[in-house]
C-alpha cells in the first residue's frame, strides 16, 4: 500500500509541473508579445515621421 502511494504522490507531482510548466510559456509568450507592441508603437511613429518628410519634400 505505501509503495502504491509513493507511486501517486510521484505522478501527482509530475503531473503539477507540466501545469506550471504551461504557466510559465504562457507569461513568457504575453512578455513577448508586449516588447512586440511597445517596438512597433515606437518604430511606427519614427517610420510614419521619415515618410511625412519625404512627403513634404516632393
Amino acid at each position: 500500500m505505501k509503495k502504491l502511494m509513493t507511486k501517486w504522490h510521484v505522478n501527482r507531482a509530475l503531473s503539477a509541473d507540466k501545469g506550471a510548466t504551461a504557466v510559465e510559456y504562457g507569461l513568457l509568450i504575453a512578455l513577448i508579445a508586449a516588447i512586440i507592441v511597445g517596438v512597433v508603437a515606437t518604430l511606427g511613429t519614427q517610420i510614419q515621421g521619415a515618410f511625412q518628410s519625404v512627403v513634404d519634400a516632393l
